[in-house]
């Protein structure tokens, strides 16, 4: 018995590692990955994560671009109620998706057809010639990945031109894809608009067949459009003649058009997508990004739409075929819900009529929040020119304030963007464009310098000249008296003697 019990004890007796075979192991799994550092933090989503945190009741997130009503609560469409409504209701829909089953490759025929509507044109021609290639794509993102692994593939010599400056996932997106990237001119930060003639002689200057990315409309970060005739200007350069070694040559610059704001923009699709119409008018082969989450409100469903111009029916079967090939090791398919509720909203001409009417009041709200905000601004007797934020359009206004202004808006008023000063309109409402104004006015009437920030005051005579200066949490007043670090009030300087401007 003594014998058994020894056997039973041997078999249920659980192996033990020698104490340095454990210690290998465990400096093995520890090393594997030790070499991993935590990624930066996006620049867009840490601004959530920072006003999430703050337990004023005055904060202020105007960085992140989703739409919000003037209540600043997020907005479901009416439309999108309705065609989920009928998604639940009916499960003998004509489309098949509704019993879970996957969707092809290349995602909802029906939601990629009303798409191709909106983006080319009702009665396009090159619809029914059948000369686009297009696919169902993970929103805007998606889309320019999937043509970004495309160019990489089949044009591995190319590069792609980004405009300076520009959305920041664009970067990381054809970095991931590895198509060499180089910036091209757009914004003219003294006008806070466009620059023009900048942009145009770098069009001019990059070799032939070149890709640019344009965005079509309510450009992001700076708001900042062409007008509809420097577009045509666009368009005309880039297939514009020109001589190289005595030889003519033709630009043929590839316009790929990144679309997120179709009718977000104006109100109007039909105007926000008169870029992409000039240059299909001029016979170019374009790409197109486009996206259902600013326009729609489906921000979490990720639906969007890749296509791609090409130059007959059999070239467009071939790049979609090679399109859903690319995919198909990304995603496989893409999801099912969104797209069924895009293709309801556009296949119904009573529910394209309300989106039509819910985009336009949302754009509207956008527009008279601009004008607010400048009203506002003005108000307070702001010595700076705010024209740009109604000149610029669409969900973002590019303010033109230092990383330090934005820092001191912050930390003192709680309010929240991004540092390279762009505001997110649609965090902006009646309720607080007031506070909003006041804060960028006080941040915009100040220096800052080192771990402390001066304020001058000047009224109608010399001697109501006063200062206030912050340091740390201790607030000083004076009338140009002398302190450690000011001159008699005349000139500013550092501990260390020198001016600070």
């Amino acid at each position: 018995m003594a014998a058994l019990s020894r056997a039973a004890s041997c078999l249920t007796r659980r192996p033990q590692m020698q104490p340095s075979r454990l210690q290998a192991a465990r400096a093995m799994a520890s090393s594997l990955f030790g070499h991993v550092e935590p990624a930066p933090k996006d620049p867009i989503l840490g601004v959530t994560e920072a006003y999430l945190a703050d337990p004023s009741p005055d904060k202020v997130n105007v960085g992140v671009g989703a739409y919000r009503d003037d209540n600043g609560k997020p907005l479901v469409l009416d439309c999108v109620r309705e065609a989920e409504r009928r998604i639940a209701g009916n499960l003998n829909m004509s489309c098949n998706f509704l019993n879970r089953e996957y969707l092809p490759m290349g995602g909802s025929v029906k939601m990629i057809e009303e798409s191709l509507k909106l983006a080319y044109g009702e009665d396009s021609e090159l619809i029914k010639d059948k000369r686009i290639a297009a696919v169902q794509a993970l929103s805007g993102t998606g889309a320019c990945r999937l043509f970004a692994d495309f160019q990489k593939r089949f044009l591995p010599d190319s590069q792609i031109y980004i405009p300076t400056p520009t959305w920041s996932n664009h970067h990381n997106i054809w970095r991931d894809a590895q198509v060499p990237q180089k910036a091209y001119t757009y914004y003219h930060p003294e006008s806070r608009g466009l620059d023009f003639a900048g942009l145009m002689n770098d069009i001019k200057n990059a070799p032939d067949g070149s890709f640019f990315m344009l965005h079509a409309c309510a450009h992001n970060p700076t708001g900042v459009d062409p007008t509809e005739e420097q577009w045509r200007e666009i368009s005309h350069q880039f297939k514009a003649r020109g001589t190289q070694k005595y030889q003519t040559t033709v630009k043929k610059h590839f316009p790929f058009f990144d679309m997120a704001y179709q009718g977000f923009a104006s109100g109007d699709p039909e105007r926000d997508a008169k870029a992409i119409r000039i240059f299909l008018e001029d016979g170019h082969q374009i790409g197109c990004a486009q996206s259902y989450a600013k326009n729609m409100g489906l921000y979490g469903q990720r639906v969007g739409c890749l296509s791609i111009l090409c130059e007959d029916e059999m070239q467009a079967v071939a790049v979609k075929s090679q399109l859903q090939q690319i995919a198909r090791p990304m995603y496989s398919n893409p999801p099912v819900h969104g797209a069924l509720v895009v293709s309801i909203i556009l296949n119904d001409p009573e529910l394209k009529s309300l989106w039509l009417k819910e985009v336009k009041g949302m754009a509207d709200r956008i527009i008279g929040m601009r004008t607010a905000l400048k009203e506002n601004l003005e108000k307070l007797g702001s010595s700076l020119s705010w024209e740009h934020i109604t000149n610029q359009i669409g969900m973002f206004c590019y303010s033109g304030m230092t990383p330090e202004q934005v820092d001191r808006l912050t930390n003192e008023f709680h309010i929240y963007m991004t540092r390279n000063g762009r505001i997110s309109m649609a965090g902006v409402t009646t309720g607080n464009v007031g506070y909003l104004a006041n804060a960028i006015h006080e941040a915009c009437s100040t220096r800052f310098c080192c771990n402390f920030s001066v304020r001058i005051f000047t009224k109608a005579a010399a001697n109501d000249q006063f200062l206030q200066k912050k340091h740390l949490n201790s607030l000083w007043l004076g009338c140009a008296k002398p302190c450690q670090q000011c001159n008699g009030g005349a000139t500013l300087k550092s501990s260390n003697g020198k001016p600070l401007w």
